[in-house]
């Protein structure tokens, strides 16, 4: 199969917190970049900076040998695959289709299954790292799908992360990602409920996070979110109502292999309260006012 070429044309849909910043570094890294968004607005600065500007996912289909998307939640990763106007079944033949949104380890599979039935191929690459991470491209990407498929996008893949696993087969990718949200859901509270503490006991939670995050309570989180907190700084790097849906995802697949998840209910719980307080479009860094 080897590696797709350096003059591969990419399709990229959805260009939100995370996409643009991708679609910018496979420019910088030379490749042809086709752009859809249900806002369009959204591609504007990615046209300015030589991307090509579709009307539709299966209209971009037609033009690339990549497909790359990055949207919001499972039905919207089930339409533009499988969707009347879905990518699947407008592309060529050959097309590699590889969905990095965090989405449902079953999706991933049933749209396997449709890619092979047309001859193309498919990866799920859900990643972490948040904006910072997909601005800097060192994001982690967690790959399911075949093991041939995954060399053959590894190069672009480099583009946009540093650590870069294949997990497995087709759906891997995702409930590897749901183990990491898992981790961070309570990660989060103890973020919140540390920096509380601190401010509280009336220390300054600035240098108590001087102390405190390169021990054992040490974690991405605490240095990268910890700061905004205090900061005041509740913009979003990965949204509340995304985090919602992904712990949703997590919960059901827990659900089904009969698995417990205690800390993961809790967490759920108190980021849907903070969505009743009108902070779905908040950074999950957001959680800390339920405890102010």
């Amino acid at each position: 199969m080897g590696s797709i070429k350096q003059d591969a044309a990419i399709g990229f849909i959805g260009t939100g917190v995370m996409g643009q910043s991708m679609v910018k570094n496979l420019i910088k890294a030379g490749y042809k970049l086709h752009v859809y968004s249900r806002t369009k607005s959204k591609t504007d600065e990615l046209v300015e900076a030589g991307a090509v500007w579709q009307e539709s996912p299966a209209a971009l289909a037609s033009e690339v040998d990549v497909v790359i998307t990055m949207v919001g939640f499972p039905s919207d990763v089930e339409e533009v695959y499988l969707g009347e106007q879905g990518v699947v079944h407008n592309a060529k033949p050959g097309t590699y289709f590889v969905d990095m949104t965090t989405s449902s380890p079953s999706l991933a599979k049933k749209i396997e299954e449709e890619a092979k039935k047309v001859g193309s191929y498919s990866l799920d690459a859900p990643v972490s790292g948040g904006d910072v991470g997909a601005k800097e491209a060192r994001l982690s990407i967690m790959v399911g799908g075949d093991q041939d498929v995954f060399e053959a996008m590894k190069p672009i893949f480099e583009v946009m992360g540093k650590n870069i696993v294949h997990q497995g087969k087709a759906g891997a990718g995702q409930h590897t990602k749901m183990s990491n949200q898992i981790a961070i859901a309570s990660n989060m509270m103890g973020v919140c409920e540390a920096l509380i503490y601190s401010k509280k006991a009336g220390l300054d939670p600035s240098t108590v996070l001087k102390s405190i995050e390169s021990g054992a309570a040490g974690s991405w989180s605490l240095s990268n979110l910890g700061p905004r907190i205090i900061d005041g700084n509740f913009e979003p790097g990965f949204f509340v109502k995304h985090f919602i849906k992904d712990m949703g995802i997590a919960i059901e697949a827990a659900d089904e292999m009969g698995l417990q998840t205690h800390g993961l209910k809790l967490a759920k719980s108190l980021y849907e309260q903070l969505k009743e307080m009108g902070e779905e479009n908040s950074g999950t860094q957001a959680l800390y006012k339920i405890y102010e």
